[in-house]
């Protein structure tokens, strides 16, 4: 006598549907965020330069709306506040405090109108199971405990969490695609694209800056700007997985960009330019300039001694003041703060500290004893001679490339007025009238 069939059945019944209970979560929660994301449109918000210095860069944004909610919502990755505990000192060092929130578009978008800056919106064409993802992955971003990171202005700032988010998304293709490829410019030559109209604040900035940030680049390093993501995704085709291919291809090319919408165009603002020009000889001319003076003044000086002097002690008090502030701002920030990019910078060789100890000497030069006015006149000489043989030696460096920096600019201004004020106490040491001889 056999074994009866029907528990057979039930077993094998009982064993296939545990199979599928397995399963079903898998499939129901990826048939879920199908749904979910048929209801979602991404869009990315590039807003151009600012007035203010932190602004000239431009911004961007996430933004998503939901067909069902009916919301939409701003994801910002370049939230700060003044107000932060301790917000300047960290800024000092390098360590400033960012944040990500969400808050509604319209009244983002409005702000951004009313400051008078461009705004881009550009529609993403993501199928639904990416666009799901990309929205849990930015809500997940804002929460209390993932929000604040460390901003830093070429790596990790709100136009490359943007980035790495879309990368994200689609799996690595971004990154695929641009990661090895090269780049337009370097650092240095899109921070200047974008600092060209300033001329204190572009020689500035590009003072401190070493070299560092004249290396070769790729796309994707060069997407820290707003304007060149949005550049780079208007015209990127990625590879749809979730469609069911041609005939002989592994995936379907996709266009990801299916609409450029122009919001809003700023008035009266200088634009960013398509390529950074060079602006040594803006600088040269005033570095001519102030040597010019320098040459007036000891003329003067022939004629009447008091006044010449007056004005060469003022001049190289204010000189030295400047750059030797600006010197040892540069020293502080290479030393002692996360300022990574300030690092490796060769105008330490002859814009330093050294260059405060012409306030107390051009103040000497000034005074009624003229032995004391004529020492420090000549320690003064010194102390330039030694600024111009630091600029030759920096620009001799170039020639190596573990050296290469993109300084012209300093150089094109120091150099010229450094040889005159260093060669001008020597032809007063020769000019100056000699004590009548002693008769009998």
């Amino acid at each position: 006598m056999g074994y009866p069939i029907v528990p057979a059945r039930r077993k094998a019944r009982a064993v296939l549907g545990l199979l599928l209970c397995l399963a079903a979560p898998r499939s129901f929660a990826q048939e879920a965020a199908r749904d979910r994301g048929d209801y979602l449109t991404l869009k990315i918000a590039v807003m151009g330069p600012g007035d203010e210095l932190y602004f000239w860069w431009g911004h961007i944004a996430l933004i998503i709306e939901d067909g069902l909610s009916g919301q939409s919502r701003f994801y910002d990755y370049g939230l700060f506040s003044f107000e932060n505990e301790h917000f300047f000192v960290n800024f000092a060092f390098g360590r400033l405090l960012y944040s990500c929130g969400a808050s509604p578009t319209d009244r983002n978008i409005a702000a951004y109108r009313q400051t008078n800056r461009d705004v881009t919106i550009y529609t993403l064409d993501l199928p639904a199971p990416v666009k799901e993802n990309i929205r849990a992955l930015a809500e997940k971003d804002v929460l209390p405990e993932n929000r604040n990171y460390y901003y830093h202005h070429f790596r990790d700032n709100c136009s490359t969490r943007i980035r790495d988010l879309l990368d994200a998304g689609l799996d690595g293709q971004l990154q695929a695609a641009w990661g090895n490829a090269p780049g337009r410019f370097t650092l240095r030559q899109h921070v200047r694209r974008h600092t060209w109209f300033s001329p204190f604040f572009d020689w500035i900035l590009n003072f401190w800056m070493g070299q560092g940030i004249d290396a070769p680049i790729t796309v994707w390093d060069e997407m820290f700007l707003p304007q060149e993501v949005g550049r780079r995704i208007e015209d990127f085709y990625y590879t749809d997985h979730y469609r069911e291919p041609p005939e002989g291809q592994t995936g379907r090319l996709k266009k990801l960009v299916s609409q450029v919408e122009t919001l809003n165009r700023a008035v009266d603002r200088p634009p960013v330019l398509a390529a950074p020009r060079n602006q040594w000889s803006r600088h040269l001319g005033l570095g001519l300039g102030i040597a010019g003076l320098c040459w007036l003044f000891h003329g003067i000086r022939r004629k009447r001694d008091r006044i010449g002097r007056l004005c060469l002690g003022v001049i190289q008090s204010c000189l030295g003041l400047f750059f030797g502030a600006a010197g040892s701002v540069l020293c502080f920030m290479i030393l002692f703060t996360n300022h990574d990019y300030t690092y490796h910078n060769s105008n330490l060789l002859y814009v330093n500290p050294l260059l405060l100890a012409a306030l107390p000497l051009g103040i000497r030069m000034i005074q009624k004893n003229r032995a004391e006015g004529r020492r420090a006149e000549r320690l003064l000489g010194f102390l330039w001679l030694l600024v111009f043989l630091g600029g030759l030696i920096s620009m001799a460096v170039k020639v190596l490339p573990w050296f290469y920096q993109q300084n012209q600019a300093t150089q094109a201004l120091v150099l010229p007025f450094a040889l005159s004020l260093g060669i001008i106490p020597l032809l007063s040491r020769r000019e100056a009238p000699r004590p009548p001889m002693a008769t009998t």
